[in-house]
């Protein structure tokens, strides 16, 4: 069966084709009684638009791209609700991506969504991406770059300051009173984990006798955050640290689920425990989990709003990169829960 055009919709409302357009693209130019009659004949004559044929006249697409480097982890899951209600609100839809935390996988996605001319894109990496995205930008397509503070002037970003998280974490196991304290995440050349590692470098360093180990963890998910606690486990008690700070909550979960429960190590009495994004998860656990928050429903609305801007080229170096300041929020797993209620 032949697709029904806006030819067919012209001649059975009897208006002309340049009336059905703006009933499309400009119902407001149109008398509500050709409204009427053209709505009338989209109904009977099963009308869809051809988005791609109209794509291609204004040569160019109604889409942006969000691609995030693991779309099971919670915090990024928000970032992406949202990416896509604020483009929504501005009439954009989104393809969103997962890249697993794979270089070919973005390179791809990178690839793809630039050949499908999408209007631009919002990159979370776990990897250096800056110089792949200023010759994507050259070429025509804009980007925002989500979770790490972008070098350059010209590259809008959006980030946490993630220093002062890492600062946060360690500065309160250390007010808690614990001095062998593990950061337990990997690799340090990923700049979110380096830069948080930095941070918990600071805080020990002003207070002598603390020491921070840190134990790569590269994979950053619940199942390597219970092999990190197993081979914690296995140390004697005195070799143990006491406490952790892992480089988010899922590690930070499994850390704590398997040395409570496998071991009978007790949190925070014998390890305190601090995660990083504050998810629903952590907050949630059996023993719910002090950990650094972001302003995760900030991030996705944030980013869209600056890479309209460049779409629109009105976009300042001034308010180009956007970091958010991160927060602590205490629970039960570094101190007593009566404690823990009030700190909240």
């Amino acid at each position: 069966m032949a697709r029904v055009g806006i030819r067919e919709v012209a001649s059975l409302a009897e208006v002309s084709l340049g009336t059905v357009s703006h009933y499309i693209n400009h119902p407001d130019r149109v008398s509500p009684e050709k409204r009427q009659r053209i709505q009338k004949a989209i109904d009977d004559l099963g009308f869809v638009r051809n988005n791609a044929a109209w794509q291609l006249r204004l040569g160019r697409s109604a889409t942006i791209a969000y691609i995030a480097p693991d779309v099971s982890n919670p915090f990024f899951a928000t970032i992406a609700e949202g990416v896509e209600r604020t483009a929504a609100a501005g009439g954009l839809t989104v393809f969103i991506a997962n890249s697993n935390s794979s270089r070919e996988r973005e390179d791809s996605y990178l690839e793809m969504f630039e050949a499908q001319g999408v209007q631009g894109m919002l990159v979370a990496s776990h990897e250096p991406v800056e110089d792949r995205l200023t010759q994507i930008r050259l070429r025509g397509t804009p980007s925002v770059l989500m979770g790490q503070r972008a070098t350059s002037p010209a590259q809008p970003s959006v980030s946490l300051d993630e220093m002062k998280g890492g600062f946060l974490a360690v500065r309160h196991l250390i007010d808690i009173g614990r001095t062998r304290i593990a950061y337990v995440g990997g690799p340090l050349s990923v700049p979110q984990v380096g830069e948080r590692y930095e941070g918990a470098l600071a805080a020990a360093r002003e207070s002598p006798g603390v020491t921070i180990e840190q134990i790569d963890a590269v994979d950053r998910t619940i199942a390597e955050g219970r092999d990190v606690a197993d081979q914690i486990a296995a140390r004697p008690p005195e070799e143990r640290p006491d406490a952790i700070f892992a480089v988010n909550d899922l590690m930070a979960l499994g850390l704590l689920q398997t040395l409570v429960v496998e071991h009978g190590i007790r949190v925070p009495q014998d390890i305190a425990i601090v995660g990083y994004d504050d998810t629903v998860f952590g907050a949630s656990s059996i023993i719910p989990l002090t950990t650094v928050r972001g302003p995760h429903d900030s991030f996705g609305p944030t980013a869209v709003d600056l890479l309209r801007a460049e779409i629109a080229g009105e976009g300042s170096e001034d308010s180009k990169h956007v970091v958010f300041d991160p927060e602590l929020v205490i629970r039960a797993s570094t101190v007593a829960p009566a404690a823990s209620a009030s700190a909240e």
